[in-house]
């Protein structure tokens, strides 16, 4: 049986670790990560929809979101 605590921290780090490979590519590699994100949603140009200079409280408050939704589903899934 899968452990949903356990789960969920998994997915959550696995979250946390892809988001910020995905931030230093932005800071230091943009063309290839416009090539990258894109590729993640099947070569539709969803970078374009990030805004141009992210700010500092904005890009914490996101990531500390989109790691709570990870693990909240995560452990979800792992309940069923």
């Amino acid at each position: 049986m899968i452990r949903p605590i356990a789960f969920a921290s998994a997915i959550a780090v696995t979250t946390a670790g892809l988001a910020l490979c995905l931030l230093v590519l932005r800071m230091l590699v943009p063309q290839f990560f416009v090539f990258f994100f894109n590729a993640q949603f099947f070569g539709a140009d969803v970078a374009s929809l990030l805004p141009a200079e992210p700010r500092l409280l904005v890009l914490i408050a996101g990531f500390l979101a989109l790691l709570a939704g990870a693990w909240l589903i995560g452990f979800l899934w792992a309940s069923l």
